[in-house]
Order: C-alpha cells, then sequence, then structure tokens
C-alpha cells in the first residue's frame, strides 16, 4: 500500500466508531453486514465456517466490529463432512439415533453428531481457518446428545471402549438411561476439551473459547444431555453464552396445582442456574435474550415475553455482559403476524424502537453490589445428572415437568424469595457456598457424581450450615450401579452416604444437630408440593424455621423483586401469590419499555408484569448526557454552551431518546423533532437512524 493510501485508511479508522473495544455487547451473525439490522454492539460473532468467512467477516470489520467465530460443536451445516469431501469417507452413520434407528435431525442434512475423533478434527479445521483470519474468541455451541439418542454404531462403540463391557439399549433399564447419559455427557465433555486445546495452542493463547449454551434446567426438560457445569472447570475454558430466551422459558411447570407457562420465572431460575455455573471460579457469562424466538408467534407475544426474559437477567447485578440478540437478519428483515391479524408483517416501528432502547441500554450496564430485594442466603442444590434421569420412564416412576426441582423452588420463588442455585460440581471451590444460610436438595432428581459431593456438604454443615433434604429416595435410578453401591459400598440409596457423613440417622420431622449446624428430612418428594394445589405451605414453613435457625433475621415474603444498578431499576411482580397489590416506584422515571420514553412522575407494576427503568433522581439533573436512546452513542462531546453527539443506529428504524440539560436549548439540529420537559430538565429527540451515524448539535 502507497504511503497517500496508508493516509487515507489511517483517517478512516480514525473516524470509525469504536463499537468494539469493549467487547461488553455482541450478536450473532451468518450474514453480510447490511444497513437494516446494523445494531451497533461492540462484537460481530461470525456464525458458520465456508468460503464467504472471509468476506462475511471483512463486511462487518470495515465497520468498526472485533470479529469471532462460532459454530455448533453437535450439528452444523458440515455436509462436506458427511458426503465424504474431508476425509474421502462419509460419516451419515455418525448421526444420533433413536430406538427405531432413524436419525436425529437438527435440519435437512443436518443430523445431530456423535462426537468421534474424526469430526473433533474436522472441528479443528474450522477453528484453524477461523483463528487464521484473525478471529479473538471462538464459540463452540449447544454440545448437544439427545437423551432419546445414542443407539448408533459410533456409540455402541464408545460404550464398549469407556464401561469396557457390551453396549445396552438405553431404554431397557434404569441403569442403561444413566450410563448412556453419562458417556453422552462425558463424549461432549471430551469433544471440547480436545479442541479448546487446539484453540489455545495453536493460537499461542491469544484466542478465548467460550460455549454457547441453554441452561441446565432447559436441556432436562427437553431430554438433552449436555457436559454443562463441569466445562467451568476446563483448561482453556473462559467462560458461557446463558443461551435463555422466550422458547427455553416459556416451557411450562407446575405450580400450585397448575401446570403453564411462567416464562418470567422460568427465565430467572435458568440465568441462575447459568451464572451459579461460573460464580464460583471467577470465569465469564454472556447473558443472551431474543426479542423473538424461534417458534413462530406473533410480534405481540415476542414482546410480552421479551419484557420478561430482559427483566430477569438484569436481576443479576454481577453479570455486565451481553449478547443483545441471535440472528439480527431475522428480527429486522422477518415478518410475523399480529395478534388479531393472518397477515405476516415486519417488526413495527415501535418495537424496533423499544427493542433498541433496551439493547443500547446495555452498554451502559453496571456492574453493581446490590442485592435483588428479599431474603438472601437460600440455596438449591442442583447437578448435571439431572438430565439423566429424563428419557424413558422406568417402573412407573415419573417427574413432570422437572416437578422435583421446581417443587423445591417455585414455593419460595413465588413468595418473592430470590433463590441461588449451587451446583454440586462446585462445591470443591472455597466460595461454592460462601452466602449460603439454607441449602435444600433432594436426590429424586438427581444423584451425587462422587462421594466427595457429601464430605463437603458435612463439612459446611458442621461449620454451621442448614441443609434441608426432601426425597422418598424410591426411584429407580437409586439402583444405578455407582459408587454409592460399589466398591464395597452397600447403600440402597445415594442419601444414605450423605446422612453417614453428617452422623444423623434420617428421622423425618426432627431438626438433627450436626456440628454448628443443623439438618432436616422431610420423607417426601418435593413434586408433591407443587403438582397437586395448597400442598406447599409446610415446606415454606419449614425452610423459614431452617432460616432462623441459621442465625437470619431478615425472613421476608412479598410478591415482588426489585433492583437498583446505577441510574437503572428493574422489578417484577408475581402473579399467582396471595398478595395481588401492585408495586409503585415513588420517584421520577424514564420508562425504558415504552418506546415514547416518558417521564413519569411514579410507575406502578402490577401483579404478572415488569418494569425497566430509568430513574432520574439518581443522574446530576441538568448536566449534559444521554440518559437513553435507540441509538449507539458516541463522540460526546461538551464545550461551552454546546453539547453533541453521534447517534448511529439501524437503516429504517427511528431513534428516540432523552437528553439531560441544564436549561431549555436554544437550538437544535435542523430537521430533528424536539420537546423539552422542564420538570426532569430533559430534551426528547426524534429522527430517523442511520447506520453512518446522525451529528446531533444542542446550544443551551
Amino acid at each position: 500500500m502507497n504511503t497517500r493510501n496508508s493516509f487515507l485508511a489511517a483517517l478512516l479508522l480514525l473516524a470509525m466508531p469504536a463499537f468494539g473495544q469493549k467487547e461488553k455487547t455482541s450478536f450473532q451473525i451468518a450474514e453480510k453486514w447490511r444497513p437494516e439490522y446494523d445494531v451497533r454492539a461492540d462484537v460481530a460473532i461470525m456464525y458458520g465456517m465456508d468460503s464467504t468467512f472471509h468476506t462475511r467477516a471483512q463486511s462487518w470489520k470495515e465497520k468498526g466490529y472485533t470479529i469471532q467465530f462460532m459454530t455448533g460443536i453437535a450439528w452444523g451445516e458440515y455436509q462436506d463432512y458427511f458426503k465424504g469431501n474431508f476425509d474421502g469417507k462419509t460419516h451419515y452413520e455418525e448421526g444420533q439415533k433413536d430406538v427405531s434407528g432413524n436419525i436425529i435431525w437438527h435440519g435437512p442434512e443436518v443430523p445431530y453428531i456423535v462426537p468421534t475423533e474424526t469430526y473433533i478434527n474436522y472441528i479443528k479445521s474450522h477453528v484453524k481457518k477461523a483463528i487464521d483470519e484473525g478471529v479473538t474468541a471462538v464459540y463452540l455451541e449447544e454440545p448437544e446428545f439427545w437423551a432419546f439418542g445414542g443407539y448408533e454404531a459410533p456409540f455402541k462403540k464408545a460404550w464398549q471402549d469407556y464401561y469396557g463391557f457390551k453396549w445396552m439399549p438405553q431404554d431397557s433399564t434404569a441403569e442403561a438411561t444413566y450410563l448412556s447419559s453419562k458417556l453422552k455427557y462425558q463424549m461432549f465433555f471430551h469433544a471440547l476439551k480436545e479442541v479448546f486445546v487446539y484453540v489455545k495452542d495453536y493460537s499461542k493463547g491469544k484466542v478465548r473459547c467460550f460455549v454457547p449454551t441453554h441452561s441446565l434446567l432447559n436441556y432436562a426438560s427437553w431430554h438433552i444431555v449436555s457436559p454443562e457445569a463441569s466445562l467451568a472447570q476446563l483448561p482453556g475454558m473462559d467462560g458461557y453464552i446463558a443461551q435463555v430466551w422466550t422458547g427455553t422459558s416459556r416451557v411450562p411447570n407446575y405450580f400450585n396445582g397448575v401446570r403453564k407457562e411462567r416464562v418470567f420465572e422460568n427465565a430467572y431460575l435458568e440465568y441462575n442456574t447459568l451464572y451459579s455455573m461460573i460464580a464460583p471460579t471467577k470465569k465469564q457469562v454472556y447473558f443472551l435474550t431474543d426479542p423473538i424466538e424461534d417458534g413462530v408467534r406473533s410480534w405481540d407475544d415476542y414482546k410480552v415475553n421479551y419484557q420478561a426474559t430482559f427483566t430477569a437477567k438484569l436481576l443479576y447485578p454481577k453479570v455486565d455482559k451481553y449478547e443483545v440478540m441471535p440472528w439480527p437478519n431475522r428480527i429486522y428483515l422477518g415478518k410475523f403476524k399480529m395478534e388479531g391479524s393472518d397477515e405476516a408483517q415486519p417488526i413495527s416501528p415501535a418495537y424496533a424502537t423499544q427493542m433498541q432502547v433496551m439493547v443500547n441500554s446495555l452498554n451502559d450496564m453496571p456492574l453493581s453490589d446490590n442485592k435483588v430485594s428479599g431474603t438472601q442466603g437460600i440455596g438449591i442444590l442442583l447437578g448435571n445428572s439431572i438430565m439423566f434421569q429424563r428419557f424413558p420412564t422406568h417402573k412407573g416412576y415419573e417427574d413432570p415437568q422437572l416437578s422435583n426441582w421446581y417443587g423445591m423452588v417455585l414455593p419460595l420463588l413465588k413468595r418473592g424469595i430470590p433463590v441461588q442455585t449451587i451446583h454440586m460440581e462446585n462445591l470443591g471451590f472455597a466460595d461454592a457456598l460462601k452466602d449460603i444460610r439454607v441449602l435444600i436438595m433432594s436426590y429424586a432428581d438427581m444423584k451425587p457424581f462422587a462421594a466427595t459431593v457429601h464430605e463437603q456438604l458435612a463439612a459446611w454443615v458442621r461449620k454451621g450450615g442448614v441443609l434441608v433434604y426432601e426425597g422418598r429416595d424410591d426411584d429407580p435410578f437409586q439402583e444405578v450401579q455407582e459408587w454409592w453401591n460399589t466398591k464395597g459400598n452397600h447403600y440402597k440409596a445415594a442419601s444414605e452416604d450423605l446422612f453417614k457423613q453428617l452422623g444423623i440417622k434420617a428421622t423425618t420431622g426432627i431438626a438433627h444437630p450436626v456440628g454448628r449446624g443443623t439438618v432436616y428430612v422431610v420423607r417426601k418428594d418435593p413434586k408433591e408440593q407443587v403438582m397437586e394445589a395448597g400442598q406447599d405451605q409446610a415446606f415454606v414453613d419449614l425452610i423459614k424455621e431452617a432460616y432462623v435457625r441459621s442465625g437470619g433475621k431478615n425472613w421476608k415474603m412479598k410478591n415482588s423483586f426489585y433492583l437498583e444498578r446505577g441510574p437503572f431499576t428493574i422489578a417484577a411482580v408475581m402473579d399467582e401469590h396471595a398478595d395481588t397489590t401492585a408495586l409503585t416506584i415513588k420517584e421520577p422515571v424514564i420508562d425504558l419499555f415504552d418506546p415514547s420514553l416518558p417521564v413519569l412522575s411514579q410507575k406502578v407494576i402490577r401483579p404478572g408484569e415488569q418494569a425497566y427503568l430509568y430513574a432520574l433522581n439518581r443522574k446530576p439533573l441538568g448536566k449534559p448526557a444521554v440518559l437513553c436512546a435507540a441509538a449507539r452513542v458516541t463522540a460526546v462531546n461538551n464545550a461551552g454552551r454546546k453539547f453533541s453527539f453521534t447517534a448511529t443506529g439501524p437503516l429504517l428504524t427511528n431513534n428516540v431518546m432523552r437528553v439531560s440539560l441544564p436549561v431549555k436549548p436554544v437550538k437544535v439540529t435542523e430537521g430533528i423533532e424536539y420537546a423539552w420537559d422542564k420538570g426532569s430538565k430533559t430534551l426528547l429527540l426524534k429522527f430517523p437512524n442511520s447506520p453512518d451515524g446522525v451529528k446531533v448539535a444542542i446550544a443551551y
């Protein structure tokens, strides 16, 4: 390149907004840049490796984005592998198969795969090309093995190699089911380990590695097996993307005898399980939300549930990195129906504006030491083996909609108690139970992976923890040949080893003192508390007693959650609660769920609703600043009595923004609609977005 061209290129780079340097917000995309869906996050995660990758990546890089790479580890557009172009052999026989021998398809010519060594090498070849293109991170998404798969030859061979005895059809016994899922879990753990080691070695440690994954709750609900929590301990593993959205959170569950969708509550718990996987490890997690979903619904449905999931993710103040959306082209260019209409239509200007206000606010979302309102310190134990008991049913024992887990959680969450998930795989970390006063657990829905789990729990109780164990321990998975009944152990149920470690006889209804702590045993399965109406009060009373015994002094039940993060207020009010009163925020706020960005003297949130607000009293009134906007704001300058900035957003969408000023402006850039609000000292601006940026100058 000659000197003149180098100079021009340098000028162009200086003029570019430095969107991608923070890596706080991202999106995944398989398409080239287009102005209609230039959402202006920091990172464009390029999906899939093919002959167009360089062109696609370059189109986003030229717009100022950091470029990263994502591909599926369990499925993908890998026809060259399946048809023999990779190594001269066809590989359709490596597709996961059901009991009838049918391949389980993700899409046309896209089977879910058994991760053989050959396939792992194929994925490495994709990763190598991405690293050569200069990506800064690699994402291997959705390590998924269907619970009803496992009837294909490669899996049968892996069984023989791993267990040392002949494959057993997983539908034959509870033991076969459990062992099958355990192996599926191990196979994808191994696959990710191998690829991540390769990434670190080939990139000389410069490229980071992440796993975008559904929550453990969703995978268990959908009968999928995945490594999940154990991945946090993998060398070379830098973190997760928490893939939570309406499609995962709308899975129905039981509470008070009613089976239905509870999107906010489920989203809150899904994010909880994914956050707790990394909390004691100090690794990173990005929270994802989707303004629409894979299932074809109406725009109205998408909007209501987007607000619910978005609110849920913001109730985790120790997370401030987000994948703001997957597939922006699907959102901005897709067509779906409105309620009461049979005609598919594109996203409405109002919803596009609202969504962009929400998305752009994430660039300013701070970490916070504040806690969600409510009784703190109550944890629910969870383990990867909750995925191992889901399919099929054995000896008539069922756990409908994971009710043995939700039975411990929803009675508390619905009463405004922000329960925390504790992963048994993380108990070895010093901080795993640091803030937990009462830990609730059951082996009706999962089993301990090793005796160390019980050693760690017993040590925690002796130091003053209060443990509540629920379960009849009569499910057929108690009989699986595992560590508690092999190699010299002869326990009929896994919990018997726990009680031995604690030094107690598991008598129900008694508070068993253990060291400085206490153990309660309840001989019924948690599902019994939610599958019939009015069956959870005794459980809630017991948890209150346990909390008080732990030294807790702030037991409080309510129908809402509330959190402040910098100037942002996040709130939700539960329905299905005896208390049907609304939550009123009694201070001036900007309603960030309203695309007109109104200034309200107070906000009323009714049962079943959520709110996302900008609290004006937490920002110095009158100081020149952009408070919220449906565009990315850069090049902010305040000199003399002139305030200016550049607002950038997708083509064909409308920007609405509120700007704080000391006094009413005397001049605003021509062509921009504006209105002054004297009480809040804010200026409302409206104008069409542009991916090239709109320069705004305000004199006051």
